[in-house]
């Protein structure tokens, strides 16, 4: 009786083994086959965000100026969340396009730091969604103004539950105010001392490039030139490589900077894969390296 009591135990035990190893088995399996497709991918897009007031038709401009003499055209989608977590997805990414551009808005578009905070967790919304629908394990990201801070937000409270699957390779930032108004550095707001405090989370292997306008000596006409080049405690020693540099004469101005031409072939020449940025485009400009 003994026995046979042991050997009912033995098989329930056996049962509850086999309920448990095939769900975590065919979990297993489906992890491993998107870890796979992910790894394949050869997509690498470029994730432009606006600034403030800004929507998502704020790059329209720019796009067309990439590809107008580009070899390789950049298709683009374009990504608006709601206040209520509702994504809106318009454009498309054309077929065998392996750098498109992929421009992600916000609703809720106004200033200031609680609302940056909000829109990098929108921001996260967005990106998860697109990880999930187009598997890319590498990206660049460009943002325009408060774009450059939801950003460095992102990166400092987001970017490691992607990490290393998914990889920023370089982050371009343009005309953004890492001290918002305050052009004495030595007067940092609250936005930048937490920017500071958690600089540690930014990934080693990152490539910044932070750009400036020079509408006038210290400002480009909205943001002081000072409050962008703070950057620099955020991202200097803690990334691979920083480098800032101005570009001055005509759009030079905070709002016409997209469009500026000098911005066009800047991230042509630094932004974009060297494989599918057009061969003709000069590459001539300086930087300061730190």
């Amino acid at each position: 009786m003994r026995k046979h009591k042991n050997w009912l135990w033995l098989l329930a035990y056996a049962v509850i083994l086999v309920a448990i190893a095939i769900p975590t088995f065919a979990w297993m399996q489906s992890n491993n086959h998107f870890l796979a497709q992910r790894r394949k991918s050869d997509m690498s897009p470029i994730i432009m965000v606006p600034g403030s007031s800004a929507t998502t038709e704020r790059f329209n401009d720019l796009v067309d100026m990439l590809n107008k003499n580009s070899a390789t055209k950049h298709s683009l989608l374009k990504v608006n969340v709601d206040q209520h977590n509702h994504l809106k997805f318009t454009g498309s990414i054309s077929r065998g396009d392996n750098e498109p551009i992929i421009v992600i808005g916000f609703s809720n578009n106004h200033d200031g730091y609680s609302n940056i905070k909000k829109q990098a967790g929108w921001l996260n919304l967005a990106f998860y969604q697109l990880t999930q629908q187009y598997k890319f394990n590498n990206f660049k990201a460009f943002g325009h103004s408060n774009g450059g801070l939801i950003w460095t937000y992102w990166l400092e409270h987001y970017y490691s539950d992607y990490s290393p699957n998914v990889v920023m390779k370089r982050l371009m930032t343009l005309g953004t105010p890492y001290n918002f108004s305050e052009s004495n550095v030595n007067r940092k707001t609250q936005m930048l001392t937490d920017f500071i405090h958690y600089r540690k989370r930014i990934p080693k292997n990152l490539v910044v490039y932070n750009i400036s306008g020079g509408e006038s000596y210290d400002s480009d006409g909205r943001v002081p030139e000072n409050s962008v080049a703070a950057g620099k405690y955020i991202y200097q020693k803690q990334v691979a490589h920083y480098t800032t540099m101005t570009v001055t004469g005509a759009d030079a101005q905070h709002s016409s900077l997209p469009q500026n031409q000098q911005v066009v072939q800047i991230i042509q020449q630094y932004l974009q894969d060297p494989q599918v940025q057009d061969r003709h485009q000069p590459r001539k400009r300086k930087t300061k390296q730190n």
